[in-house]
C-alpha cells in the first residue's frame, strides 16, 4: 500500500484531547480529527465541506511514535472580553483572511483557561488510506508540499519548523513503515514511545502492547468529538538517524 510519512518537527505541538472545563489538555500522539483537519486545510476544505471531512476521516488509519518527547508545557491565560479590542467583531483573523467573529454567550467578563502543549519534541506519523478513491496518498502528499492555506501541528500558534512531509513509499501496513523509517535527528536514545491502530501488524514493537480505547474522531457536521475505537500503545525501536 501506498503510505504518507509526515514529520511534526516545531517548538511546539498540541496532540489535543477532550476538553476538560477550561484545560485543553493534550496526548503524545496526534489524534484522528486532527491528521483528518491537518489534510483538509492542506486541501483547501473548510467547515462546510463535513461530508467530505467525515469520508477522509473513516478512511485513515496510522501509526505514531515520539522519537523526541519533550517537554510538557501549560500556558495559562486570562482576558478580559469586556475591552474594546475584544469587539466580536473583530476578534481576530483567520488563516483564509478573514474577520474570525466571537459569538456564542461568553459574555463581557474575564475568563481564564490552561493550554497544554509539548514543547521541543518530534514526531513521525505513517499514514494509509482505505478505499483507492479521491484524495488518494499522493494527493494528500501534493497537498502538503503546497498547501492551500498555512499548516498547524494542532492549534494556530504551533507552526512547524520543517517540511511535515518526510516521504511517500510503499509498505505492507502503516506500521511497517513507521518502524524501518530512520528517527529524527534531535531523537531520545532508547526505544520510542508509539501507537498504533488494533489490528495493525505489530512490526518493530519491542515487547507487548497495551490496548486502550480513544474518542478522537469528530462529526464535522456538528462539530463534537464521537466515536469509540481501540488503539495499541507500545515501543518501537527504529533504525538510528541518516547522516546529512
Amino acid at each position: 500500500m501506498r503510505v504518507l510519512l509526515l514529520r511534526f518537527d516545531a517548538p511546539l505541538v498540541s496532540f489535543g484531547k477532550e476538553m476538560v472545563d477550561q484545560n485543553g489538555v493534550v496526548q503524545l500522539f496526534p489524534a484522528l480529527s486532527m491528521l483528518t483537519g491537518l489534510f483538509g486545510n492542506a486541501l483547501g476544505l473548510d467547515h462546510r465541506d463535513s461530508l467530505r471531512l467525515n469520508a477522509l476521516q473513516e478512511r485513515i488509519r496510522y501509526a505514531a511514535r515520539a522519537d523526541r518527547r519533550g517537554e510538557a508545557l501549560v500556558d495559562y491565560q486570562t482576558v478580559d472580553l469586556g475591552q474594546p479590542w475584544m469587539d466580536p467583531e473583530r476578534a481576530g483573523w483567520t488563516t483564509r483572511g478573514k474577520i474570525a467573529e466571537r459569538g456564542g454567550a461568553s459574555g463581557d467578563t474575564t475568563h481564564i483557561r490552561h493550554r497544554h502543549y509539548r514543547a521541543d519534541s518530534v514526531h513521525t506519523v505513517a499514514v494509509s488510506l482505505m478505499e483507492m478513491e479521491a484524495p488518494t496518498v499522493d494527493d494528500l502528499a501534493a497537498a502538503l508540499r503546497e498547501p492551500a492555506r498555512p499548516l498547524f501541528i494542532g492549534r494556530k500558534c504551533c507552526l512547524p519548523a520543517a517540511p511535515i512531509l518526510l516521504a511517500v513509499l510503499e509498505a505492507t501496513s502503516a506500521m511497517a513503515a513507521l518502524s524501518t523509517t530512520p528517527r529524527a535527528h534531535r531523537a531520545d536514545v532508547g526505544p520510542c514511545p508509539a501507537w498504533w491502530w488494533e489490528g495493525d501488524d505489530a512490526t518493530g514493537c519491542v515487547g507487548a502492547g497495551r490496548v486502550f480505547p480513544v474518542t478522537d474522531e469528530r462529526d464535522w457536521a456538528n462539530q463534537v468529538h464521537v466515536g469509540r475505537r481501540m488503539m495499541v500503545e507500545g515501543l518501537l525501536d527504529p533504525p538510528e538517524a541518516l547522516h546529512a
